[in-house]
């Protein structure tokens, strides 16, 4: 069974950076795109990172281009989602995906095969 678990979430300040790890097991990732989702309360599922199967390519929207770095090591099965300048508007559940390998289709939530458990991440003013 496949699972992705998720730490590293927590509460900083505005201007503050945070590491977010995601740990696969259950089934070789390496054929998966990885990426990050977040949700804030009452809003929908926001696509935040997504990077290819061999860490060689990566994708963002303009909300975090510049401050948020996916990285993975697929020896590992680690996907890892660096936040640096973290602001208010930031705070939501942090979610690791596994999903299809074209990172372009990863703005929509409903391509992701895997989901794991999220990680609150709380950034204070």
């Amino acid at each position: 069974q496949a699972q992705l678990v998720e730490s590293g979430g927590g509460l900083v300040q505005a201007g503050d950076s945070l590491k977010l790890s995601c740990a696969a097991s259950g089934r070789t990732f390496s054929s998966y795109a990885m990426g990050w989702f977040r949700q804030a309360p009452e809003k929908e599922r926001e696509f935040v990172a997504s990077i290819s199967w061999s860490g060689n390519r990566t994708y963002y929207p303009e909300s975090v281009k510049g401050r948020f770095t996916i990285s993975r090591d697929v020896a590992s099965n680690m996907v890892y989602l660096q936040m640096n300048d973290l602001k208010p508007e930031d705070t939501a559940v942090y979610y690791c995906a596994a999903g299809p390998l074209l990172l372009q289709v990863w703005e929509s939530p409903s391509v992701v095969d895997v989901w794991g458990q999220g990680t609150q991440v709380t950034v204070s003013s």
